[in-house]
């Protein structure tokens, strides 16, 4: 009680109302929750004071860099629980407030109305009234003549009716005083463009899109391959680091420690004496070539996404120009890069502790900055959870608040509360453990876990298939079944989706016993015939056509497990974001056909206030439907054929 202590009477007497269980709010308001622009925002919190009397409220939002605030009546919904809601119109960072206060003329009115029903309303109440609304200043002309004329009529009648009617009470609510106002502190949002929760992507090496073996792909070359790119119905085409590579302890084939003639070092020893970050490597082209590239993907309906990789080779132009900016060992030589026993000897990494971070900071800002003014909007970020995470914050708002358009992935293959703490902190998306959950009930796990609340308000999952990194071990084999099957878990389970450019001819040879590619394009230039005999490209198209098709595919958190009574059989519905439309989706985990029952009975779907259950479904690839009878479905998969249904669902009219 000694806060109590330390406060005036005065102010004591003052605090009448109890904000609390504000929603969306993260970690009580720290962070930002996650929105995207042109939907309604749902707000609600338990509002209440003491004593009887009536209670307002309203819900107050504008963006972080604007001064004046709009703001929207807040509706009672029922035990002390208010509702209101927003659309922002703009990407970018808001802020929003409620306000409480005590409705003085509500409070004479409802009270006047039931001592007039029991009999006992006198002449005193009403002038009680009328004092109210003879001290009313309103700053709307129209609720001002209102108000001014039915106070003049009571003068002229002394009928308490004309205190009393609805129009004048509509106008007291907008402009009456307001006493006991109590404001909530200000809570953050991040409002992003759609293709921040939802986009398939397909990442390439550019280096490695050329046509002659041995040569090194060019910007042309990239160009050359976005058609292929998006006709299978990609949104975002990711290439791997762009920049100069340095010579000085240059990596070869399979990670060699040294490298061969010709060999062209790995893709993220960034940084030579052409240049660094900002600089293109000059065999992708010119600056120029890459502006064209940004133009050519736009012409594609496909947006760019870049590497953001903070780390340096040797020969990085930064190591002689701010030498003060990375560490040395003891005997003065540079302290490389290792997450021990693996070291990274073409690599070192910058220091961002000490008096030089204030120089630091910004010229890492500066790079993205410096892209961004190129036209790109996306950035897939290595290593995130390696750096500080207050560089992340800061950088991230820095770049919002000169591109509120911006999207960060977070690509951070680390602890799980590592993991949702980049999200918080700002990245719009994040890697996922998806690539290593196989079996249903880990799936079902995770996705319940990353769908929940708290998690769903910061927390966007980008899962990726496979990445140059990382070749599951459940797709060594080369299975076209299995390729087909993760395929269609991550762009069905998650609005964000991707792949590695080569999961498409089903590359699948791997070091022995490890996770990873053998004879990885990291190190070395690949150069493939993108339409073998074998390719799944037809059905990359078809599941990427069906997302566009279906809103429910296109977000994660509207996710219901279905019961499915065969344990290598995955069952969900999935919902659009505003509930106008729901799919259900069953994927095969097993290679051989099956059959199984697909129970619906306890699913619901549509809007919050008039759900409903699912009557019957429509196969999205064949148009058959087929009616729900005894509260599910018989179904029939082939995974050699296709191991996913995806099936629209109808509800009773």
């Amino acid at each position: 009680m000694k806060h109590l202590g330390a406060a005036s009477i005065g102010g004591l007497a003052a605090k009448r109302f109890f904000i609390e269980d504000i929603y969306p709010s993260v970690d009580g308001g720290r962070f930002p929750a996650k929105r995207i622009v042109g939907e309604p925002v749902d707000v609600w919190a338990d509002i209440f004071r003491d004593g009887h009397e009536v209670s307002a409220a309203e819900l107050r939002w504008r963006r972080q860099d604007a001064s004046a605030w709009a703001s929207v009546a807040m509706r009672h919904h029922g035990n002390d629980r208010w509702v209101g809601s927003f659309t922002p119109d703009q990407p970018g960072l808001y802020v929003y407030v409620i306000a409480a206060w005590t409705d003085e003329y509500a409070t004479w009115r409802r009270d006047f109305l039931v001592k007039r029903a029991a009999g006992e309303a006198g002449a005193l109440d009403a002038v009680e009234g009328a004092v109210l609304l003879s001290a009313v200043r309103a700053a709307e002309p129209e609720a001002e003549a209102t108000i001014a004329r039915q106070c003049d009529e009571f003068v002229r009648t002394s009928n308490p009716d004309t205190l009393l009617t609805d129009n004048l009470a509509a106008a007291m609510a907008r402009c009456g005083p307001r006493r006991d106002v109590t404001q909530s502190p200000a809570l953050p949002l991040v409002v992003d463009r759609a293709l921040a929760r939802a986009g398939a992507w397909y990442e390439m090496v550019p280096r490695s899109q050329g046509t002659v073996p041995g040569r090194h792909g060019t910007f042309d070359d990239c160009i050359a391959r976005l058609p292929d790119v998006a006709a299978m119905g990609f949104d975002v085409v990711y290439f791997t680091p762009i920049h100069p590579i340095g010579h000085t302890n240059r990596k070869g084939r399979n990670n060699a420690v040294r490298a061969g003639p010709g060999d062209p070092g790995s893709l993220y020893a960034i940084g030579s004496e052409v240049g660094g970050h900002d600089a293109v490597h000059p065999e992708l082209g010119t600056l120029d070539d890459f502006r064209r590239l940004v133009a050519a993907c736009r012409d594609h309906g496909l947006e760019l996404a870049l590497d953001y990789a903070v780390q340096c080779s040797p020969d990085h132009p930064w190591l002689a120009a701010h030498p003060e900016w990375f560490k040395r060992r003891p005997d003065g030589s540079i302290r490389y890069a290792e997450n021990p026993p693996k070291r990274y000897e073409d690599i070192v990494n910058p220091d961002f502790h000490g008096a030089h971070a204030e120089a630091l900071w910004p010229a890492l800002r500066d790079i993205v900055l410096f892209w961004a003014r190129e036209g790109v909007r996306i950035f897939r970020v290595d290593n995130p959870h390696t750096k500080p995470f207050p560089f992340w914050e800061w950088l991230i708002r820095e770049v919002k608040r000169e591109f509120p358009d911006t999207i960060f992935l977070s690509e951070a293959f680390t602890r799980p509360k590592v993991m949702k703490a980049l999200a918080k902190l700002g990245f719009s998306q994040s890697y996922t453990y998806f690539t290593w959950r196989t079996g249903k009930d880990e799936l079902q796990a995770y996705l319940s876990e990353i769908t929940a609340y708290p998690e769903r308000e910061f927390f966007r999952p980008n899962f990726f298939v496979t990445t140059p990194d990382i070749l599951p071990f459940q797709l060594q084999r080369g299975e076209p079944w299995i390729f087909k099957a993760r395929l269609a878990l991550a762009a069905t389970l998650s609005g964000a989706y991707g792949i590695y450019n080569g999961f498409e001819l089903l590359e699948h040879t791997p070091i022995p016993g490890r996770e990873e590619y053998l004879d990885s394009e990291k190190y070395e230039i690949r150069v493939r015939d993108w339409n073998a005999p074998g390719n799944i490209k037809d059905c990359i198209a078809w599941i990427n056509r069906a997302r566009r098709a279906h809103p429910a595919l296109l977000q994660t958190a509207n996710l219901h497990f279905a019961q499915v009574d065969d344990p290598q059989v995955i069952g969900f519905v999935k919902e659009a974001h505003d509930h106008a439309s729901a799919v259900a989706v069953a994927v095969a985990l097993a290679k051989e056909p099956r059959q199984f029952w697909f129970h619906l009975a306890e699913i619901e779907v549509g809007p919050q206030d008039a759900r409903k259950r699912i009557v019957a479904v429509e196969n999205i690839a064949t148009g058959e439907r087929q009616a729900v009878q005894h509260g599910g479905l018989r179904l029939r998969i082939d995974p050699e054929r296709d191991p996913a249904l995806i099936l629209r669902c109808l509800v009773q009219p």
